[in-house]
């Protein structure tokens, strides 16, 4: 599903963000990206969505060479990939309602199946009650529960998650992860962006530790590790 083969992102400022990365996420995997700021977390999330582009080396997501895609190939891509940040960015002057269906009409999504797909959505984040509430009127989890709704709502078969609990407490920190549990359940490839160490070290799941642009460990049931 992700494959990145001797990955090389270099800045003009000094050394590499990211050092010789080679990495595969498989379809259906879960996986938490860990690693203290200025490890290469926040750069390699920019290449997988085609924001950077790769110094040397070669990524592959969905089967497509992300650097290889035409300018007018990205937008297409980055539909395909559900993304949710720690900042939750939903339109303020728009109901949750449309905030979900905003994401589909990008898409062209006919009304008729637009008023079906994004009810079930918002059921399926337990917020099918707030359908008209604007993000102002929300807690944080809900704002982040609209944000998943809105990246979950074209069934892209992968999820990039950038720090998703990071304005949010203990409480509706754990239930995003749950949420984000049972999509993956459902069959979506999950990557997740964290520094939640209670979080990593519970839920057991694979865990790519990185380090001054390396990955300094890759554990199938792993934890958070503090220092290498």
């Amino acid at each position: 599903m992700i494959t990145l083969q001797n990955v090389v992102k270099a800045y003009s400022t000094g050394a590499p963000a990211l050092n010789d990365i080679s990495l595969q996420i498989d379809a259906g995997e879960f996986v938490f990206i860990v690693g203290d700021s200025g490890s290469g977390k926040s750069t390699l999330i920019k290449l997988l969505l085609r924001e950077l582009l790769p110094t040397s080396g070669k990524i592959v997501v969905n089967d497509m060479d992300v650097a290889a895609l035409r300018h007018r190939q990205i937008p297409k891509y980055r539909r395909s990939l559900g993304v949710v940040f720690q900042d939750f960015r939903l339109l303020k002057d728009r109901n949750v309602y449309e905030n979900v269906a905003f994401a589909q009409r990008i898409v062209q999504t006919p009304n008729k199946q637009i008023k079906k797909n994004v009810p079930s959505i918002l059921s399926t984040v337990g917020l099918a009650g707030k359908y008209k509430a604007r993000p102002r009127q929300l807690s944080g989890g809900e704002q982040q529960r609209v944000a998943l709704a809105r990246a979950l709502v074209n069934n892209p078969p992968i999820l990039l998650a950038d720090e998703p609990t990071g304005n949010l407490d203990p409480k509706n920190s754990w239930e995003i992860m749950k949420l984000l549990e049972e999509i993956n359940a459902r069959g979506t490839t999950v990557l997740v962006v964290t520094h939640n160490r209670e979080i990593v070290n519970a839920m057991k799941k694979r865990v790519i530790t990185m380090n001054k642009g390396v990955i300094v460990s890759d554990e199938k049931e792993g934890t958070y590790i503090d220092e290498i």
